[in-house]
């Protein structure tokens, strides 16, 4: 007691600076308000008891639309409106994967009796009942039922129970359900409008079809034919050359194949290269064989020269390149200059 009425000395600086840090506080509680919320809603999701709670609610919710069924499937019944109007309550809370699951629980019970419960009521709405619109009707009209009750008439003979202008009634009511076009008149009298007499079709002369250039065009695709052939003989003979200058150079040094097809700076003169040496292979005029690294090399085949076995040790085969094999080739071989000229560079 003594401690707490400020007796000891050492006691009061400690209860001074709580004061000073509660000031403190007091100053930064503006800058700290986000803080403290989202601080709050923290706890409140990390709060057992509160989802203990909220998945209790959910799942009385659930209990009470499966055992009040019936009841809700009456068409004045509104509770399965209040049930729904109760789950998106609950489903501002929802936190957990296990509420949502509740929740998505009732939606899918919820869903079904509603669906039933519309399918009654459209059932109830198609529904015609003539014995009864024949009774409004004949009410509408006026129909009495005591007057002449000695007669004895069938309903269906019932015509001389109905007044006079019971069914002028019926006309002027139906009258309000229809819209009828207004009748036709002319403001200046009728008149007889004469047909516009019929436009001369006027005839286009038809040009006559050029014969001429069916001709023609035959004979270009023939000439296109032979030139290309002949440029492709052209080219092989031009790579020939080349295999053999390099050859001539240096004959023990063996010629690497993809040296010298590769072109570093255009795949599609690779490809046509490649598809040039081939020629080169087939006629016989150059072979291709690995060296002492188990790589491909090429070098020409001298006039004269026959090999063991004649012809019938050739072999053909598919080469294929893509341009991400080019890439490899090129880094792997470190290739910075073509060995084949284009066709428009002449060699030096």
């Amino acid at each position: 007691m003594k401690r707490a009425r400020g007796g000891d000395g050492e006691e009061a600086p400690r209860q001074n600076a709580t004061a000073g840090q509660r000031k403190s506080d007091q100053s930064d509680g503006d800058n700290s308000g986000c803080d403290l919320g989202q601080a709050d809603m923290q706890d409140e999701d990390d709060n057992p008891g509160i989802r203990r709670e909220i998945r209790s609610k959910y799942r009385e919710l659930i209990q009470s639309v499966q055992q009040n069924r019936e009841d809700m499937l009456s068409p004045s019944n509104n509770k399965l409106t209040e049930v729904l109007e109760e789950a998106n309550k609950l489903f501002k809370d929802v936190r957990q994967s296990r509420e949502a699951a509740l929740d998505a629980q009732l939606l899918v019970v919820t869903s079904d009796l509603g669906k039933e419960k519309a399918s009654q009521l459209a059932a109830e709405g198609a529904a015609f009942d003539p014995p009864a619109f024949t009774e409004h009707l004949l009410s509408y009209m006026g129909l009495n039922r005591l007057n002449d009750g000695e007669d004895e008439q069938p309903i269906g003979e019932a015509i001389g129970y109905l007044p006079p202008d019971a069914w002028h009634k019926v006309a002027q009511r139906a009258e309000s359900c229809f819209r009828a076009a207004p009748s036709f008149h002319y403001m200046m009298g009728s008149f007889h409008a004469e047909p516009p007499p019929p436009k001369q079709r006027m005839e286009r002369q038809r040009k006559a079809p050029g014969k001429e250039v069916k001709r023609i065009m035959p004979t270009q695709l023939k000439k296109m034919g032979g030139s290309h052939q002949e440029a492709t003989e052209k080219e092989v003979e031009r790579i020939l050359g080349y295999l053999k200058t390099y050859y001539q150079d240096d004959p023990t040094s063996p010629i690497s194949y993809y040296e010298f097809v590769i072109d570093p700076k255009s795949f599609s003169r690779t490809v046509e290269n490649i598809f040039h040496t081939s020629f080169l292979i087939r006629d016989g005029l150059a072979r291709i064989y690995l060296d002492n690294y188990k790589l491909p090399s090429i070098a020409p085949v001298e006039e004269g020269e026959v090999e063991a076995g004649g012809s019938s040790i050739r072999k053909q085969c598919i080469v294929s390149i893509s341009p991400k094999q080019w890439k490899e080739l090129i880094e792997g071989y470190d290739i910075r200059v073509t060995m084949i000229d284009p066709s428009n560079m002449q060699p030096e």
